[in-house]
């Protein structure tokens, strides 16, 4: 017994690397004190920091990505950050002429913060939405828009029979771009963005795979779309090309043949050509007898003239955001110490309010700013990959075309990589209509990034408090769970007892009492 004890020590001894033995064998000191063994030299090598490890970083985003919920709190810190910058940003770009104009500073704030609360609201009614809500809401707001369109197209058409800025009937007034009804200040442009996303969406996903015909594919898209397009790009060329980008981000993730990119790409570059040949008849900004000012943005972008031979309505304001772009190098001047919104630079508060964030936060400003956008563009087509329900995932492969398309637009119109089309900055340039509408498709994308399948589980396997399912949103319906009611017994109708299986231990099995029945109806006939 005492060998196997010391047996079973010496297993135990080596194991942990310490080195036993009986008073008496070898290599036990007097007094039978345990020695610890010494442990073999090695030589560890190079060893990188923890935190620095490029495999563990990578391995951590993974983790962080794979999250059921990640791409819902992408959306939210995207989007929030974004809108937190352009308030800034509106009030850097604004405080000066306001206060030169009414005294105050922050007069534009003021307006775009109520905006800003406006499309929070919006936001926190799209994302409550379900998808069945979202597409029969499509065709009452794609009427929406085209009667608002309609309705300022033809107050324009007024107003330039009558050779003046504006037209008024009653309380609704059109100038330009906007409607102005009992005060309120609308865009029904932006409008027609929103609701061809939905209409769209839900039209291409009732088809399902007819697409494949042009006959299909061109009842009832084309014509409305071409309708839009003449109502919008008749005045604004810009909104109309996100209208475009929207139409190519519906057709792209639907699975359209390539083929018919290049047919619709030939004919929108022939549309485009068209709607700049127009604006020397009076469209847009522009009047019968001058110069085409469509035609000479893009010559102009083509041929840049010489600096010093710009004036305000040729190549001035692409001269002064560069300016500005330049002035504010790495880090930039500081938040608010800009010098070109003093009257230098035109439309710095909207248009060309990239310039001045590239002056006052310079390059590093813009960076955060560009990689905000491509979170949201990456967060948009993750959604759009992740969901199951078709019209979810053309709605937010649609919504995340034109959101991003925009600001690829005025970004590259700023900096001189595009031609200048006219088209704010989304949740940054100033503008109350435009920031309600972004919002709302923001909810949208929301809604869906919670009906994920991984998320829709995670959110029912642990489920928030009921207050918080009613204040911020509820919870969306899990995957695979469609069942058609039961049908009630009277309905069904009784079963015949002749078809009632018997429950006793003398119930034949099934092919053999079909084989019966058979046997005894071939007998039959042959009596």
């Amino acid at each position: 017994m005492a060998n196997q004890g010391n047996r079973h020590d010496g297993r135990v001894g080596e194991g942990r690397g310490i080195e036993v033995t009986t008073e008496g064998t070898p290599g036990r000191p007097a007094g039978g004190r345990r020695t610890r063994a010494a442990p073999a030299a090695t030589d560890p090598g190079p060893q990188v920091p923890r935190g620095l490890d490029p495999a563990g970083g990578l391995a951590a985003l993974r983790g962080l990505l794979a999250r059921p919920l990640a791409s819902y709190y992408l959306l939210l810190s995207s989007a929030g950050l974004l809108l937190l910058i352009g308030l800034t940003m509106v009030f850097s770009a604004t405080s000066v002429r306001d206060y030169a104009e009414n005294g105050d500073a922050s007069t534009s704030l003021v307006k775009q913060a109520i905006f800003a609360v406006i499309g929070i609201v919006a936001f926190w009614a799209c994302q409550r939405l379900p998808a069945t809500t979202f597409r029969s809401l499509g065709r009452p707001l794609l009427f929406t828009a085209i009667g608002l369109l309609l309705v300022l197209n033809l107050l324009l058409a007024y107003a330039r029979l009558t050779k003046q800025d504006s037209a008024q009937i009653g309380p609704v007034e059109a100038r330009l771009l906007w409607l102005f009804v009992g005060g309120i200040q609308v865009q029904p442009s932006e409008f027609a963005k929103f609701a061809l996303v939905l209409w769209g969406a839900h039209v291409i996903a009732r088809k399902g795979a007819a697409l494949g015909w042009w006959r299909e594919l061109a009842t009832p898209l084309f014509p409305v779309v071409g309708l839009l397009f003449v109502l919008v790009g008749y005045n604004d060329l810009g909104t109309m090309l996100c209208l475009l980008a929207v139409v190519v981000g519906l057709l792209w993730a639907a699975g359209v043949r390539m083929r018919v990119f290049g047919t619709l790409s030939v004919l929108g570059l022939v549309g485009v050509g068209l709607l700049i040949a127009v604006a020397s008849l009076g469209a847009g900004s522009g009047a019968r007898g001058e110069e085409n000012y469509r035609f000479a943005r893009l010559t102009s972008f083509f041929n840049p003239p010489d600096p010093q031979d710009c004036k305000l309505e040729g190549c001035y304001q692409i001269y002064q955001g560069r300016l500005a772009i330049e002035h504010g190098g790495w880090f930039g001047v500081g938040l608010g110490k800009s010098s070109f919104k003093f009257g230098w630079l035109p439309e710095a508060h909207n248009d060309f309010i990239f310039a001045i964030l590239a002056e006052e936060l310079g390059v590093i400003g813009c960076v955060v700013v560009l990689s905000l956008f491509a979170v949201l563009a990456y967060t948009g087509l993750r959604i759009a990959r992740r969901v199951d329900d078709p019209f979810r995932r053309l709605a937010a492969a649609a919504a995340t075309t034109w959101l991003v398309s925009q600001a690829v637009i005025n970004i590259g119109g700023v900096v001189g990589l595009l031609p200048i089309t006219g088209v704010p900055l989304p949740f940054i340039s100033d503008g109350g209509s435009a920031l309600v509408i972004t919002l709302a498709a923001i909810g949208m994308l929301a809604s869906f990034a919670r009906a994920e399948p991984d998320a829709a589980r995670a959110l029912h396997a642990r489920p928030p408090a009921r207050w918080v399912r009613l204040l911020w949103a509820p919870l969306p319906p899990l995957p695979g769970r469609r069942r058609r009611p039961a049908a009630s017994p009277a309905a069904r109708g009784s079963v015949p007892r002749s078809r009632e299986r018997r429950e006793d231990d003398q119930a034949a099995p099934r092919g053999v009492r079909l084989a019966r029945t058979r046997r005894g109806s071939a007998d039959e006939r042959r009596r």
